[in-house]
């Protein structure tokens, strides 16, 4: 028997293909541990490595019998077959052209093990945001917050309903602009609200919006307004908002202090809202803190009432939050085991590349693996040698299976925010070029001497995977950049060369890329243009493959919770957003007994 009515039949939104949640886990962590190829494609791939060595990684990696269809395939075609196209209609006796039998059968696993990611909203109609309090939201934000703030809503009233009591508070996890606390304190959800942000900017412009959606006040002044202006007139205006200027004018001009003490020199930012309390409307409340963990006695001192004592007995809260990054999503999760006054939790995560590791390294050797001079692969090692207790896994199961663990590098992690369903022709062309500029430009800084290549073992194996270079990550170039290859090297020569950030480069760059020509740089390109296909196909099977990545962090945190019985008595993971609007539509639910 279901005790709460708005929780989904299945704790988990597995395949069809499995009949329990139990079985699912179970093939999901033997697919993610025994599976070369996916390791491969989610972990072992270095695109700034893409063409350093010969063959190359797709000839020397990808398996030999899926070359040939992967390289004849337009790339929007190569992703439907990926992620659209029904396998289950696919002739037995397939001829020539038609997809290699293990290639059909790894793209099952990668579909059999993805959570499904179908959405169906909580409620048949939803209310409009006001445009008061839609302020500063773009369209994907609108849809976010209209759904979220709906299903907390539901799911509140369904915990109230089944406790007799109420939630007292719903504390945001990052909330940033606050766009989701100012929805849910607003009419009419009139919920109160805990906003935790660490940056400071963030809350000064959720005030402000606050301000303009009515749910604050500014904050009134007087001041001598005659006086003020002659302050003005003899400042610079530069300074006008400058308080420590003006108060030197003022004392030039032979102000008294008692004088000053009636002239409000602070500028319009540093003006508070002020925040009402009336019977039956929302709050919010701002706690300014960077959370390192879980425990919120800190959060809780900072609200009105509890600033001599916190009694957490006489609170009962829930942790929310849309897209917390890395590791706050873990601290959200684990909120309700640590702190007595939470009582539930629904966080939906995001940017898995900022989530830190708990195991360490493996205690074996990948077969992709290798060690690397810096930054890329070795920034794979540094992440893992953190050994952080607050990452990733959470659950024991994930943490010891198979008595090493199941282990997520950063590159995986980052592939894993990939949405390649919502990739467009346009935008995959996009990206597909920027890749293809940035390994054939790391293939030039090779030969020309500006990065070395190391091996790893004896340097008569062949093995692609016995070297590694000292790659030069570049970072993002201005959009005029990207017009040609041609205009991408003079970029990213002129930023390796004038750049601070970069001055490590700047002898060596001028040294070794000072000279090349346009006719050099041509040549580079016509070599490697017919192997930009290589490098789309690589990119689109790890994008597919990371969908299995996100499902392993989805599920661990529901494992999580339930491991820790005794204090949740109940959990789930449903979708609570349209993935073409949002990609990241994972919800992880628990509730405390």
């Amino acid at each position: 028997m279901r005790t709460f009515q708005s929780r989904p039949e299945r704790d988990l939104p597995y395949s069809d293909e499995f009949s329990s949640a139990e079985e699912y886990i179970e093939s999901l962590l033997d697919f993610t541990t025994n599976s070369e190829t996916f390791r491969f494609l989610c972990g072992g791939v270095h695109i700034l490595d893409f063409f350093t060595t010969e063959p190359g990684v797709f000839v020397a990696a990808v398996p030999k019998e899926w070359q040939a269809f992967l390289l004849e395939k337009e790339p929007m075609v190569l992703l439907d077959f990926l992620m659209r196209d029904d396998l289950s209609s696919l002739s037995p006796n397939r001829g020539p052209g038609s997809p290699p039998e293990s290639l059909v059968r790894y793209v099952k696993d990668i579909r059999k093990h993805s959570l499904r990611r179908s959405f169906q909203p909580s409620k048949p109609k939803l209310p409009i945001l006001p445009r008061s309090v839609a302020l500063g939201m773009k369209t994907k934000k609108v849809h976010e917050v209209t759904h979220f703030a709906g299903y907390i809503d539901r799911l509140a009233e369904d915990i109230a309903e089944t406790r007799g009591k109420d939630l007292t508070h719903f504390v945001d996890f990052g909330s940033g602009q606050n766009y989701l606390g100012r929805t849910l304190a607003s009419p009419p959800y009139n919920k109160h609200i805990v906003a935790v942000e660490s940056k400071e900017a963030n809350m000064a412009g959720a005030k402000d919006l606050d301000i303009l959606s009515g749910l604050a006040e500014k904050e009134k002044r007087v001041r001598n307004k005659k006086l003020y202006h002659r302050i003005l007139e003899a400042t610079d205006p530069s300074q006008h908002n400058d308080e420590e200027a003006l108060k030197r004018v003022a004392r030039e001009l032979g102000v008294t202090d008692e004088e000053l003490a009636t002239i409000d020199l602070r500028s319009r930012k540093e003006m508070q809202a002020t925040y009402t309390v009336e019977e039956g409307k929302g709050t919010i409340e701002y706690v300014v803190g960077r959370l390192e963990h879980a425990d919120l006695t800190g959060v809780l001192s900072q609200l009105r009432g509890c600033e001599e004592e916190v009694d957490q007995d006489k609170l009962a809260m829930m942790a929310v939050s849309i897209h917390s990054c890395g590791n706050l999503s873990h601290y959200g999760i684990r909120s309700m085991v640590l702190n007595p006054c939470i009582h539930a939790v629904a966080i939906v995560g995001c940017c898995y590349n900022l989530m830190t590791e708990k195991l360490g390294p493996p205690t074996f050797k990948p077969p992709f693996g290798r060690p690397s001079l810096q930054p890329i692969n070795a920034r794979v090692a540094r992440e893992a040698e953190k050994r952080d207790p607050q990452g990733f896994p959470m659950s024991e199961r994930v943490s010891t299976y198979n008595d090493d663990g199941v282990r997520l590098n950063i590159t995986a992690r980052m592939m894993a925010c990939q949405a390649p369903q919502n990739w467009t022709e346009q935008e995959s062309s996009g990206f597909f070029t920027r890749h293809f500029y940035r390994a054939v430009l790391q293939k030039m800084f090779l030969d020309r001497g500006v990065i070395s290549r190391i091996y790893h073992g004896e340097e008569t194996d062949k093995n692609v995977f016995n070297t590694s270079t000292n790659p030069v990550v570049i970072g993002s170039l201005r959009k005029q950049c990207y017009t040609s290859f041609a205009a991408y090297v003079r970029g990213a020569i002129a930023k390796l060369t004038t750049n601070s950030e970069f001055s490590q480069y700047n002898e060596v760059i001028t040294e070794k890329m000072g000279n090349i020509t346009d006719e050099e740089i041509a040549r580079y390109e016509d070599e490697f243009r017919d192997r930009k296909r290589e490098l789309s196909a690589v990119w689109s099977l790890m994008a597919f493959s990371a969908c299995v990545v996100e499902s392993l962090i989805v599920t661990d945190r529901y494992l999580f919770l339930r491991e820790h019985s005794d204090i949740v008595q109940d959990c789930w993971v449903e979708t609570v957003f349209d993935y073409r609007e949002s990609p990241r539509n994972l919800v992880v639910v628990g509730i405390k007994r």
